[in-house]
């Protein structure tokens, strides 16, 4: 069965990291898909991003890092995904992954799964991470070691604030 976990990812972060291994170890197969939503202003260029989540998934069996443009069920059709895997911090998130999964499931009949977050991971959003980042702090301990690294190099916003 093959699954996908779409998202931005600007930036990758250890809950979608999480969902990641997670969702491979329900499915077997995960495609990352890496995507662009026109309502977001990035810190990172698609490029960045897409490169950002294949250094943090290397190692994970199973698992594949591809671009996407366009809609998500035109993903499913051209790679036969099966299964769409989504997390949810929250009810709120919920209830957004709600009518995006039914009409998913209208135009494509692909299926969603909604993974609650792990609780270790349930605060962390990419947002907040790049909020916490341009305010001085360190994000070190919210993102793979690769993206953090990338970070504090490419010297984004305040970025990725030494480690204390």
């Amino acid at each position: 069965m093959t699954a996908v976990v779409p998202g931005s990812f600007d930036p990758f972060t250890l809950g979608h990291l999480d969902l990641v291994r997670r969702a491979q170890r329900l499915f077997g197969r995960v495609l990352v898909a890496v995507g662009r939503n026109a309502a977001k202003d990035y810190l990172f260029s698609a490029e960045e991003r897409l490169e950002l989540a294949r250094v943090s998934c290397v190692g994970l069996p199973g698992v594949a890092v591809l671009p996407m443009t366009g809609l998500l069920v035109d993903f499913c059709r051209a790679h036969d995904v099966d299964v769409i895997v989504k997390g949810a911090r929250s009810g709120r998130d919920f209830e957004a992954e709600l009518g995006m999964a039914q009409m998913n499931a209208s135009l494509a009949g692909v299926e969603t799964v909604v993974a609650p977050a792990s609780p270790a991971w349930g605060f962390v959003s990419s947002g907040l991470v790049r909020q916490v980042a341009r305010g001085g702090a360190s994000v070190e301990e919210y993102v793979p070691v690769a993206v953090f690294d990338y970070w504090r190099r490419a010297g984004h916003a305040d970025a990725a604030a030494e480690s204390n």
